[in-house]
């Protein structure tokens, strides 16, 4: 659905057959950071029609300059409806460290939390997490505060060079960096290109893959990872200018 379209949430959660709502916050790929008064809507929509939200929070230590992310803790604990949730998050991204494969969850049911634990040891086997990623979490959240901050502000810069070159030369796009995250989410239909055909130069032509907004539903979309050296932005964005040329 639609990115903050109240109405077609609701249509959704009242459906009979809706159980749980998977809440992306902040938001891939568009990178929006939702802002209080519209999860504590959220809270109230999936309390009323009986819906667990399951709040995947990965993305949250990387809000930019401007915006603040709200957990969905706070929400529940502000009255906005309580219900069953979990809130689900890892060091991962912000810190990347992926390849240890941990990640942190809470569960606000007692019973839930309770079954959650008791599937997790029986069916698959894990009793406990593991000591690398345990011991990566803990060093980056109680340490690696500097390093992050460095981090996002280079990421900025990188998202600020991607507006700066795109209004240059696609000003029909209209684009802007996004609230939080390091995704470039770029809408290209102004442009009117054929995605197959741009996924194509992009490949064969340019040597550079850039994932198509159809694997999210939606068409006519690309989304950029800025999260690398200035160079490889560059690189990235020269290339999608390049192709969009040859195939509009």
């Amino acid at each position: 659905m639609p990115v903050g379209d109240e109405a077609a949430l609701e249509r959704e959660l009242s459906r009979a057959d809706a159980k749980v709502l998977v809440l992306c916050s902040p938001h891939n790929p568009t990178g929006r950071v939702w802002a209080a008064d519209e999860l504590t809507r959220m809270a109230e929509l999936s309390e009323r029609y009986g819906v667990a939200v399951v709040s995947d929070e990965i993305h949250a230590d990387f809000v930019h300059e401007g915006y603040v992310h709200v957990p969905w803790t706070r929400v529940v604990g502000a009255g906005g409806g309580a219900g069953r949730w979990a809130l689900i998050s890892s060091g991962s991204k912000a810190f990347n460290f992926p390849a240890l494969t941990g990640a942190y969850g809470l569960i606000g049911d007692p019973a839930d939390r309770a079954e959650y634990l008791r599937r997790m040891e029986t069916a698959e086997g894990l009793a406990s997490p593991a000591v690398l990623s345990l011991t990566a979490h803990i060093a980056a959240y109680r340490e690696g505060g500097p390093w992050l901050d460095a981090v996002r502000a280079y990421v900025a810069g990188n998202l600020g060079f991607v507006a700066e070159r795109l209004s240059a030369v696609l000003p029909e796009l209209g684009w802007e960096p996004p609230q939080a995250g390091y995704l470039a989410w770029i809408d290209l239909r102004a442009t009117g290109v054929d995605d197959a055909e741009l996924q194509r130069v992009l490949v064969e032509r340019e040597r550079v893959a850039v994932m198509g907004g159809a694997v999210y539903g939606a068409p006519g979309f690309v989304r950029l990872n800025v999260g690398c050296p200035r160079a490889k932005v560059v690189r990235g964005v020269e290339a999608l200018v390049r192709a969009v040329e040859a195939v509009r």
